[in-house]
């Protein structure tokens, strides 16, 4: 970004929402016009002749020419005031460089909270809505691990997956971004509501559609491309054949971003996506460095110089937040008799149950605790 972008006037903010709202005109038609006018303002005193020879369908020029926009854009406006929002142009300073490489980039973003985090470096980690309890553990921990690192963890805020991975960021007090698929002030799904409060005072909420734009299924794909344009990698921890997070492998592929994926169990159908594309190329996750390790010199160099986040209170940089805990897990599992998952919570009043999941999972990867059937676990015998 460079010191040189224009600071936006609300006049000029108000074209670029009228900008946004004229009927028919896409992000590429808008990203055309803005090369060969130079601003909003600049295009809508253009002539719908003038407009037309740009290549635009007459409608869409006759729309622009007319204003028809800007009694919504007024609106608009207004409710981004009332929400705490902040219009972000694609020629504003904070607009973040890696979006701006895309092919479709958004040119209007609507964001609420920590707009610095648009400039920090950042990695996507997506998966299914249906997650499993393995995979909700390996996303909280691996988003907790990269957070601490300094890296920012994208998400879309779904069920399961991306829930996991905001609140694994959160938890190292680490920056997190949630793209939405409908307005800022449509909390999509519902039951979300505290994690996007939460968010939006801790990290960002981001989204390029006008506020009060429902959550429309066909917008999700279209956000994708956010999720990982804005990143350097992409992550993908579960998913099916025709999964949402596959569209976002594919989209960070066609945008030279990084695809990363956690392996997962055969007999699963939550694992095909990430087995697939581990197939196709992509580096398997074992653990946050296999992340780190794969993103490019450049990134890895940007980070380096990101000031330090402040730790948890009680944690050590580079000792796993949950190493005191795997002990006490291992003192109440036995070798030959299952424990449920629901006695280990009840023996473990002190520490919530994302906590004891990552603790059981990193002992899984240790190969000092099996998983069973029914959420139940046993200790593995060591000679």
């Amino acid at each position: 970004m460079t010191s040189s972008a224009p600071v936006h006037t609300e006049e000029e903010l108000l074209h670029w929402l009228a900008l946004r709202l004229t009927p028919g005109l896409g992000a590429r038609n808008t990203c055309a016009l803005l090369e060969r006018f130079g601003s909003p303002v600049a295009i809508f005193r253009s002539t719908a002749s003038e407009l037309e020879a740009t290549g635009l369908p007459g409608s869409v020029a006759r729309s622009l020419s007319s204003g028809c926009a800007f009694e919504e854009a007024a609106e608009q406006q207004e409710r981004v005031r009332a929400t705490g929002a902040r219009l972000v142009p694609v020629t504003s300073e904070a607009y973040p460089e890696q979006l701006k490489q895309i092919y479709d980039p958004p040119p209007l973003l609507f964001a609420l909270g920590r707009i610095e985090l648009l400039d920090s470096v950042k990695v996507a980690l997506v998966g299914s809505r249906r997650s499993s309890a393995y995979g909700n553990a390996a996303a909280e921990r691996l988003s907790t691990e990269l957070a601490a690192t300094g890296l920012t963890v994208v998400s879309g805020m779904a069920k399961g997956i991306d829930t996991a991975a905001h609140l694994g960021a959160l938890s190292a007090r680490g920056g997190t971004i949630a793209v939405f698929g409908c307005g800022l002030d449509i909390i999509y799904p519902a039951e979300n509501r505290k994690l996007a409060a939460r968010i939006a005072q801790e990290g960002l909420l981001l989204s390029e559609f006008p506020m009060g734009s429902p959550a429309h299924p066909q917008n999700f794909p279209i956000r994708n491309r956010i999720v990982s344009g804005l990143s350097e990698g992409v992550v993908v921890v579960e998913g099916e054949q025709y999964s949402g997070s596959l569209i976002t492998a594919r989209l960070a592929l066609d945008q030279n971003r990084e695809v990363f994926a956690v392996p997962g169990n055969i007999t699963n159908k939550l694992s095909f996506g990430p087995n697939l594309l581990i197939k196709q190329g992509a580096a398997l996750v074992q653990s946050s460095s296999d992340i780190l390790d794969g993103l490019s010199w450049e990134a890895r160099s940007r980070l380096a110089r990101q000031p330090d986040l402040p730790l948890q209170e009680g944690s050590q940089s580079g000792v796993s937040p949950t190493a005191g805990l795997e002990g006490q897990v291992l003192q109440i599992l036995e070798v030959d008799n299952p424990v449920l998952l629901d006695v280990l919570l009840d023996r473990l009043l002190d520490c919530s149950s994302s906590e004891i999941i990552a603790a059981l999972f990193e002992l899984e990867l240790q190969g000092r605790v099996r998983q069973l059937p029914g959420r139940s676990y046993v200790k593995v015998w060591i000679e």
